[in-house]
């Protein structure tokens, strides 16, 4: 019993003193300027106060803490109208094939709703690009590889190895293309590179950003144009959408009007 007492036993100020040349803390009365290396914020938190005779001030540490919590929000490039192509330059008669972030998308018109569709650049069947099909006669997109169709909706409506007593054909998720929501406005085609069914009428919810002068007669000289360049955003962005290069530039589709003499 005599060990377990001489443990716990607290030495006198003074002996502590007589080891310590120097105070172990020293509190300044005025703000200092110091050269010491900062820290993240998110390292802070990991650090533990050494004596118990400092404040460590828990309820701003829990304020810090707490915008630890808060990440910043991140851009969902996948959440937004993007400009296809001007309906200029598209052929009601053809397919067109085209990649955009990433994306490989075709876009037809569709005669029996009087719309131009966005789908998915691939036959469900081998996955052949349906870019390189055909409009049929009754107006539906058919795959160049096995001739399978396909409506506005994306369902299957042919296969002609299939026996025409069979099941229905659309009623197979499998058989069917992937739809992007798309619109036509200003004269572009736009579409939501996102075709999860939950976002099939984000349409009435959020609209492609409107450009009014596009639509206006009095502006004049207006071209369309568009163009494949194998190259990033940023690169795009500092090099062709820099108003000292283009006069008018707009969504990633640039619109060139002529200077006057």
């Amino acid at each position: 019993m005599e060990a377990v007492r001489s443990l716990s036993t607290v030495a006198l100020p003074s002996l502590i003193t007589a080891h310590f040349s120097k105070p172990i803390f020293t509190i300044p009365l005025t703000h200092k300027k110091t050269n010491l290396t900062r820290f993240p914020k998110t390292k802070l938190n990991k650090f533990n106060a050494i004596s118990p005779s400092i404040s460590t001030q828990p309820e701003a540490a829990e304020i810090e803490t707490g915008n630890l919590d808060h990440e910043e929000e991140k851009f969902d490039w996948f959440s937004h109208w993007y400009p296809l192509m001007p309906v200029c330059d598209l052929d009601k008669r053809a397919p067109h094939g085209m990649k955009v972030l990433g994306l490989d998308v075709v876009v037809w018109w569709d005669k029996n709703e009087n719309a131009w569709k966005v789908f998915d650049d691939r036959c469900p069947h081998r996955l052949a690009p349906l870019s390189e099909g055909r409009i049929d006669q009754w107006g539906r997109l058919q795959c160049v590889y096995h001739g399978w169709c396909f409506n506005g909706s994306g369902d299957c409506k042919l296969i002609p190895q299939a026996p025409l007593d069979g099941p229905p054909i659309h009623s197979f998720p499998k058989a069917c293309v992937a739809v992007y929501p798309s619109t036509v406005q200003n004269g572009i085609v736009w579409f939501w590179p996102n075709a999860d069914p939950q976002y099939k009428d984000i349409l009435t919810k959020k609209k492609p950003p409107y450009i009014p002068e596009l639509d206006d007669p009095s502006f004049f000289g207006t071209t369309f144009f568009a163009r494949d360049i194998p190259y990033g955003y940023e690169i795009l962005v500092e090099n062709l959408m820099d108003p000292s290069h283009v006069p008018y530039a707009h969504h990633g589709i640039m619109s060139i009007a002529p200077q006057p003499r």
